[in-house]
């Protein structure tokens, strides 16, 4: 798809360093375009509402907890329905893809988008692209009307199909074959690769100058996109990991020295293996892409089982599915390979470190039954559960309004509990990771018991990079002073 450009980035600057981080409006570049009146002012279901629309000037702040002599900070566009509109209903023409891996809540944020274009706005022509952008290619589309997605969100999966990969880095044949079809608002579900290949085509529409809205809907089992709070699918899948760990616990429990080891998602980001570990309990170790972990010797991995069965003679040991890869590497001959999407392929952490467990403790000659349980695929697939269906709802509307409202080559996601339009840049600029100098980590560690895996100079440097001034520069001093100290003596923390 090639890299997406940002030359329209928009800043626009207040007092006391307020920054709001716009997002294109088909008046950037289309001038003297016609608006019309939101029909949303005549809707019954809106009558009792005391404010229909959304104020052109609300904005919401990034970074909600600030000293009180801060600057106000980076905001974005508050999200919902605009006074004006820029299309007329019957002229709409809206399309919908989802591209990438499963995750619980597609077929959701499917129906919502079709229910809110056909019961807001009016709009009648709705198309569904079968199986991810290359659906634009092949020419397959399925005829999305509300009685078609009635009861989709039941489901799991998506029922438009799916793939990775854009099959073609050259946008422009997309692009070809939305203005082929009249088509003049794009949805695009998926994750950071998929909103990466939607900034690139929103980019090559807005060359050619034209009116069509492109609203990204960010997707991501994982959480790791940025900016938002989160991402949908979340919940459903921290919910259902609970089940594969609960069993996990069940079986460690009912035989001696029994261990329970469970995989879960998270190439990159630890955050359903940590939200599933401390909604849990159940939970003596929990290992993740963020914290690298060692297995022998003092502090290791297998010192630490082996206090665990000492004194509970069972454990349960969650890993996300990214973490260890060094470990693997270090072990294995790997080959770096990627998907269609450009994701490097993991090696399968899960058997390697069941049969490291199993191999040092024949080694020790101490029986132990290790029960390796992988729900991956099985949390992927499954539907979602009710605070995601509302989730999926709002953020399907808040992408109806912006489209409708003119609004283009954004993402919507909540930012400190408001749905806002993100550009796209911010949305794939880099990846939303757990950090573990920061106190959510440390409640899991509390909650666990299990060792932090760190270097102790490894704590003191994260400290001393959020708080120079108040980790060890003592008595005049400096950074570079203490450098110089460890340098001389590297056994200094």
């Amino acid at each position: 798809m090639g890299n997406p450009t940002h030359t329209h980035l928009k800043l626009v600057p207040g007092a006391a360093g307020f920054v709001l981080e716009d997002v294109p409006h088909f008046t950037d570049y289309l001038h003297h375009l016609p608006s019309y009146p939101n029909p949303l002012q005549d809707h019954p279901a809106y009558s009792v509402v005391k404010q229909y629309f959304v104020d052109e000037d609300d904005t919401v702040p990034q970074k909600v907890v600030v000293h009180k002599e801060s600057p106000r900070g980076v905001h974005f566009r508050r999200a919902g329905p605009h006074q004006k509109v820029y299309f007329k209903s019957e002229d709409v023409n809206a399309c919908i893809v989802t591209c990438g891996g499963l995750c619980p809540g597609l077929n959701t944020v499917i129906r919502e988008i079709v229910c809110g274009l056909y019961h807001m706005y009016g709009v009648r022509k709705v198309l569904g692209i079968d199986g991810g952008y290359r659906g634009f290619y092949a020419r397959n589309t399925v005829t999305l009307t509300p009685k078609v997605v009635d009861d989709i969100h039941k489901r799991g999966g998506t029922i438009l199909g799916t793939s990775k990969g854009a099959h073609d880095h050259d946008c422009s044949k997309i692009v070809d074959r939305i203005q082929d079809r009249g088509i003049n608002q794009v949805y695009i579900i998926g994750g950071d690769g998929t909103q990466k290949g939607a900034a690139v085509i929103f980019e090559e529409i807005r060359r050619r100058g034209l009116k069509v809205a492109v609203a990204g809907i960010p997707k991501t089992i994982d959480n790791d996109i940025p900016v938002i709070d989160k991402s949908f699918g979340f919940d459903t899948a921290v919910e259902e990991a609970q089940r594969a760990i609960n069993a996990a616990h069940v079986e460690s429990e009912s035989i001696r020295n029994g261990i329970g080891l469970v995989k879960l998602m998270g190439r990159y980001s630890g955050f359903i293996a940590m939200h599933a570990t401390l909604a849990s309990r159940d939970v003596d170790c929990c290992l993740i892409p963020e914290s690298p972990f060692y297995l022998e010797g003092k502090g290791g991995l297998y010192e630490y089982i082996e206090k665990r069965l000492r004194e509970n003679e069972h454990m349960v040991i969650v890993i996300a599915e990214g973490a260890g890869q060094e470990l693997l590497s270090k072990s294995s001959e790997s080959v770096d390979q990627q998907d269609a999407s450009g994701n490097k392929l993991l090696q399968d952490v899960g058997p390697w470190i069941s049969h490291k467990i199993k191999e040092h403790f024949a080694k020790k000659k101490t029986p132990i039954n290790l029960k390796y349980i992988d729900p991956t695929y099985m949390i992927r697939a499954i539907p979602s559960i009710a605070s995601d269906n509302v989730y999926c709802t709002l953020l399907a509307h808040a992408a109806v309004h912006g489209a409708m409202a003119g609004y283009t080559g954004f993402a919507v996601g909540p930012v400190n509990g408001r749905n806002a339009y993100i550009p796209f840049n911010r949305i794939i600029e880099k990846q939303n990771k757990v950090v573990i100098t920061d106190r959510m980590w440390a409640r899991l560690l509390s909650s666990t018991n299990q060792p932090s895996f760190l270097n102790p100079r490894d704590i003191a440097e994260a400290n001393k990079e959020k708080h120079p001034a108040a980790n060890g520069l003592l008595n005049g001093e400096t950074c570079k002073d203490r450098k110089s100290k460890t340098e001389e003596n590297p056994s200094t923390p």
